[in-house]
Formats: structure tokens, C-alpha cells, sequence
């Protein structure tokens, strides 16, 4: 076996490891909160504390990868996630949720970047001319196929009346963590760094940016009216995201008949919803072709809004997940197109400043919503809380119009950018560069955005 092809089935493994447990838990997660009796408002207060820790050390993070080497990180961050995973286990009451879920937000910004920049890292070294955007078209494959095969799993564990005496809503979030050892191990046995770290003074200097990163990315949107409507885009697009993602599963137990019932449907329909996610970002660029990137965007995001309204308004369990499903395409759809107006609307020189201000937008847009949807759907109801999002998603929609006649509609067609690449400036700061945009063709494999940044980030 080749030293590149040994490099990329090491990588891969490791990537199966980190996200089939997220396939586990998102089957599952709201349905056991809410039988331990928390409303959704509560599980949106605690769920939010993610966002908010990711919001301060997302940025900071990306250094100490540098300072201390990729594999220590790593290690650190997985020991941190068996801890969060531990606390959601016990967790019956809204302030030991949130603190959960505030070491949630430490594994994830310290999660976010270390792994792909050592891939790329060793695949440069190995063989310098590389297509890095086709190997990380991979991975995007590996990660949808591994929360897919978790969500399956967590389906066939909670329908067979749990696994060893466990509750079968605990049981998949048990499998979860043991798997969380095994990766913990394999990140120890099959990283092999033959990068220098950087030492504390990298660490540093990331840190002591942080305030200059946030101002400049302040300057440069204010500056912009595409730039200005693209990162409120992404924060209306980060509100609305709650419906799918946390309040589908308590959806689908409304109409379905109970929690056993909507578990089992849960894994099957995020398994599908992931695939279709993926053929929604590959068909993206056909539509980009035809109309433009700012009119494929405002179409699609419109398309997501309703699709969401009829997650709100559906009677029974398979009118919620056909509208579900339909979520998903449109949701995979816009991610390249959106990034790829981002990427097209600045230079090299400030991208990745860009880049962060639009990841932090979205963070802050579901720490709000979490909040504010989950009280709405408490004191109203959950359908109301999903078309409010659904107005505030299709609320998106014109500004994908605004001063996009700044992009040539012929060169926004021509390069559709894999939506991992904008998971934060961690991997900025740890010694990767967002890949630039790459030729339509190339980007057929690239997923919605990953749990790294978007679907299922929140687990």
C-alpha cells in the first residue's frame, strides 16, 4: 500500500470513529431529553451553551493545534467529548444540559480543524501534488456514510427494546461513548505526525489575533453590501436551522404516536436525508449554471423555507418526513452555492477572515434560536415554532440578490466551493488554508456542510 493511500485509509477510519457516535445521538438525543420531562425551551437553553462557548474559543482554538502538535489536540478533545458525552447521559434538569453542552463547545472548537490539517499535512508531504479538494470530496462521503450508518444504528437499538437491560434511549448514546474509546485509541495508534509543532508562541499569537480577526471582519462586511447580505443570510439560515435539526424528532413523536415509534423512524430518515443532502450539493451547480449563483441561491433558500413550513404543517409521520427529506435536498443544495458567493466576493488576503465572521454568524443564529424557538414552541406549539423558522429561512432569500452583480453570473457558475472548508478559522489557524474554489465537476461528492459546521453540530 501505497504511503498516500495508507495515509488517506487512516484518515478515513478516524473520521468513521468521530462521526457515526453524532449518527447515534442525533437519533435519539431530543426524545430522551424530553422523556426525562424538559421542554423544548429547556433543551434549547442548554443546547445553546455549544454555540455560546464555541462563539469565544472557536477562533482562539485553531493555535494551540500549532503549539502542541495535531495529535495532542486531538486527544484533548476527545477526552473533553467523553466527558460532555457522560453528562448528557445523567442529565435530567436544564442546568446540567448546558454544562454538557459547554464542553460540547470545547470539544468542538478544539475538534474543529486538527484532524483534516494533519491529513493534508502528511498527504503534502508524501506526494506534493495531491489533489487535496478530491481527497477532502472523500471524506465528505466517509462522514455522511458514518452518521448514517450511526442513525441506522441507533434506529435497530431503540426498536429491539435497547441492549442490555439499557433503556433503549440510552443504549445508543452507551454505544456512542464506547466508540468514542476506540477513537480516542485509534487517534493514538494511527497518528503519525512528522510536523514540528509550532510552540506556545503560535498559540500566542492566535490568541492575541482574535481581536484584530473580529475587527477586520466587521471592516471588510460593513464594507460590502454582498458581503453584509451573504453573513445575515448565514445568521437567518443559523436560526432557522433549529426546526430540522432539534425539533424534528419531537415532531415526528406528535404525529407518529410516541417516542419509541419516532425513534425508529428518526435514524432511517436522517440516514436518507444525509444522502440526499449530498445529491442536492452535487445537482447545485447544474442550477448555478442556468441562472446564476445569487437566483439559485434565493430559489433554493425559499424552497428551504417551505419545505420547513410543511415540516409545521404535515398530519402524519410520512408527509413530516417527505417534507423532511425535501429539507435536506434544498439545505445541501445551498451550502456550496452559498459559500462559493462567499468565497467569490473576496480575496485570498482576507478570505479566511471572511470565512470566520460567517461561521461566528451562524453560531450566534442558533444559540438565539435555540432559545427563543424552543420557548415559542412551549407556550404555542411546535408546528407554530417551525413555520416561524420557516419564514425567517425564506426571509434569507432576496438577500442572496443584493449586489450580486458583482459576481460574474458566467464565473460563479464555474466554481462551487465544498462547504467543509468554512467549519470555522480553526483550520485556518492550525495550518490549513480553505481550499480554494474548485471546478463544479470536482465538488459532485462534496456533502452539505458537515457536523463540523453545520447539520448535527449541535450533538
Amino acid at each position: 500500500m501505497s504511503g498516500l493511500a495508507s495515509i488517506r485509509r487512516r484518515f478515513h477510519v478516524l473520521l468513521a470513529l468521530r462521526f457515526v457516535p453524532t449518527g447515534l445521538s442525533v437519533t435519539v438525543f431530543v426524545l430522551l431529553m424530553r422523556d426525562r420531562g424538559l421542554s423544548l425551551a429547556e433543551i434549547g437553553v442548554g443546547t445553546a451553551a455549544q454555540g455560546i462557548v464555541m462563539l469565544f474559543l472557536e477562533l482562539p482554538s485553531g493555535g494551540l493545534a500549532d503549539a502542541l502538535g495535531r495529535k495532542p489536540v486531538l486527544l484533548l478533545a476527545g477526552g473533553v467529548w467523553l466527558a460532555a458525552s457522560a453528562l448528557v447521559l445523567a442529565a435530567g434538569n436544564v442546568a446540567l444540559l448546558a454544562v454538557a453542552f459547554s464542553l460540547q463547545g470545547v470539544f468542538r472548537a478544539l475538534d474543529s480543524g486538527p484532524l483534516q490539517a494533519w491529513f493534508v499535512d502528511e498527504a503534502f508531504l508524501d506526494d506534493p501534488g495531491v489533489e487535496v479538494e478530491h481527497e477532502l470530496a472523500r471524506s465528505d462521503v466517509v462522514i455522511c456514510a458514518a452518521i448514517g450508518v450511526g442513525a441506522i444504528a441507533g434506529s435497530v437499538i431503540v426498536r429491539s427494546n435497547g441492549w442490555f437491560g439499557l433503556d433503549p434511549l440510552v443504549a445508543p448514546l452507551v454505544l456512542g461513548m464506547l466508540i468514542q474509546v476506540v477513537g480516542l485509541v485509534a487517534v493514538g495508534a494511527l497518528m503519525h505526525e512528522r510536523r514540528p509543532s509550532a510552540g506556545v508562541r503560535a498559540m500566542r499569537a492566535s490568541v492575541a489575533a482574535v481581536p484584530h480577526v473580529v475587527r477586520d471582519g466587521v471592516r471588510l462586511i460593513r464594507a460590502s453590501r454582498l458581503l453584509t447580505a451573504l453573513v445575515v443570510a448565514e445568521l437567518l439560515w443559523g436560526f432557522g436551522m433549529v426546526a430540522f435539526e432539534v425539533f424534528f424528532p419531537a415532531r415526528l413523536a406528535e404525529v407518529s404516536g410516541g417516542t419509541d415509534d419516532a425513534a425508529g423512524l428518526v435514524g432511517v430518515s436522517v440516514a436518507a436525508a444525509w444522502v440526499l443532502s449530498a445529491l442536492g450539493a452535487a445537482v447545485a451547480p447544474m442550477l448555478v449554471r442556468r441562472v446564476g449563483a445569487g437566483w439559485a441561491a434565493c430559489s433554493l433558500r425559499l424552497a428551504h423555507g417551505g419545505s420547513v413550513a410543511a415540516m409545521g404543517i404535515a398530519a402524519g409521520p410520512v408527509g413530516l418526513v417527505v417534507a423532511y427529506l425535501a429539507n435536506y435536498s434544498a439545505h445541501g443544495a445551498t451550502a456550496p452555492v452559498h459559500y462559493g458567493m462567499v468565497h467569490r466576493a473576496v480575496d485570498s488576503g482576507v478570505r479566511a477572515t471572511v470565512v470566520s465572521a460567517n461561521s461566528l454568524a451562524s453560531q450566534f443564529g442558533g444559540a438565539v434560536s435555540g432559545i427563543a424557538l424552543g420557548m415559542l414552541a412551549d407556550r404555542t406549539s411546535i408546528s407554530t415554532a417551525m413555520i416561524v423558522a420557516a419564514v425567517v429561512l425564506a426571509a434569507a432569500a432576496p438577500l442572496y440578490l443584493v449586489g450580486c452583480g458583482a459576481l460574474e453570473p458566467g464565473a460563479a457558475v464555474t466554481e462551487v466551493v465544498d462547504p467543509t472548508a468554512a467549519s470555522g478559522v480553526g483550520d485556518q489557524l492550525a495550518g490549513v488554508s480553505a481550499p480554494e474554489p474548485r471546478p463544479a465537476a470536482s465538488a459532485s461528492a462534496s456533502s452539505t456542510r458537515t457536523p463540523d459546521d453545520g447539520d448535527s453540530r449541535r450533538q
